[in-house]
């Protein structure tokens, strides 16, 4: 996950291409499927597909691409996000920025992370040590990058709880280069399932984050993370799937309405609502992304048919989606 330059419907040049590949060399692949980087095991080809493995990395070829005027994408652990099956035009940066430094004799003690790090691996790496705090993290799939845009949470818990700062490439007018800025907990401006990055995309991509702990004990941290693997085994399906598909309406359950709208099961092609927990869309094998969507779309229309309820997606939708009459992103 990623605030960066919104990939659009033009495939890059055959300059843009060479200008890439005399920069990034055997890091850079062109036309490769995206699906095997994503949850949901769907999801056509990006034009170019490079690999970032620190922070320096992340920030250098961030850097690059808006000077070139080539537009990209952060992809991390690939969940909460739906590709299309057409692919994404432009770069997409695989984001394997993964270094982790706990600081156990700090008050509070507090953990650094670059913004590949898998978010839920650090929470049982904490509980190791006796550090709670991010036990409501442990079973989310998701980057360090992607948490801290979209304010991950789960369990009561989320990313706005727990931040302490966070390590921004920031692009701003007032100013020639792109630059490596700490911002404090309110300037993300965080709300449910947002921030002030996801409401503002194009500008900012996050490189790392500083996250505050509390001191416990490894049994009861152990006790907690095994207390929510239980809740997560009886309530949500396993297999392929992007996460909850739809944000909660205020004072509802996104899963509860789609479910009383009689869509429980309900299967196009490879796709299925979930039959253990409606918020759930899973790929039953075959599936694409089209067929993900056509469920969305269903899902959406029912609900708001019997109940009057928009329902908002908590997933982003990613690259071209022509074949559906128009942007998803104008659309959702």
């Amino acid at each position: 996950m990623i605030v960066s330059t919104p990939p659009k419907h033009a495939q890059l040049s055959d300059a843009q291409v060479v200008t890439l590949q005399a920069a990034f060399g055997d890091r850079m692949q062109a036309h490769t499927s995206l699906a095997r980087y994503t949850s949901a095991r769907v999801g056509g080809p990006a034009d170019i597909l490079l690999q970032v493995d620190s922070t320096d990395e992340l920030a250098s070829a961030a850097a690059h691409l808006w000077a070139w005027g080539i537009p990209f994408f952060i992809l991390g652990g690939g969940s909460n996000l739906l590709i299309s099956d057409r692919g994404v035009r432009g770069a997409v940066l695989l984001n394997r920025a993964r270094q982790v430094q706990f600081n156990e004799r700090s008050d509070p003690p507090t953990v650094w992370a670059e913004s590949g790090a898998g978010l839920g691996l650090i929470a049982r790496q904490a509980a190791l040590r006796g550090l709670g705090g991010l036990e409501w993290a442990a079973g989310i799939p998701g980057t360090i990058g992607g948490a801290v845009v979209g304010n991950a949470g789960a369990h009561g818990g989320d990313m706005a709880g727990n931040l302490q700062l966070a390590e921004i490439l920031h692009l701003s007018e007032a100013q020639a280069e792109p630059q490596r800025q700490q911002w404090p907990l309110e300037r993300l401006e965080y709300d449910y399932r947002s921030s002030s990055l996801k409401r503002n995309p194009g500008k900012s991509v996050v490189l790392s984050a500083l996250l505050h702990l509390e001191h416990s004990t490894p049994e009861s941290v152990q006790a907690r993370l095994d207390e929510f693997a239980v809740h997560r085994r009886r309530t949500q399906p396993p297999g392929a799937s992007m996460g909850s598909m739809f944000k909660n309406p205020p004072g509802d359950y996104a899963g509860r309405l789609i479910e009383a709208a009689g869509l429980k099961g309900t299967q196009i092609g490879g796709a299925q609502i979930s039959t253990r927990h409606a918020n759930f869309f899973i790929n039953l094998g075959d599936a694409t992304a089209t067929d993900v969507y056509a469920l969305i779309q269903q899902a959406r229309q029912k609900v708001a048919e019997r109940f009057g309820v928009q329902l908002e997606l908590e997933i982003e939708l990613l690259g071209d989606w022509r074949a559906n009459s128009h942007s998803a992103r104008e659309e959702f």
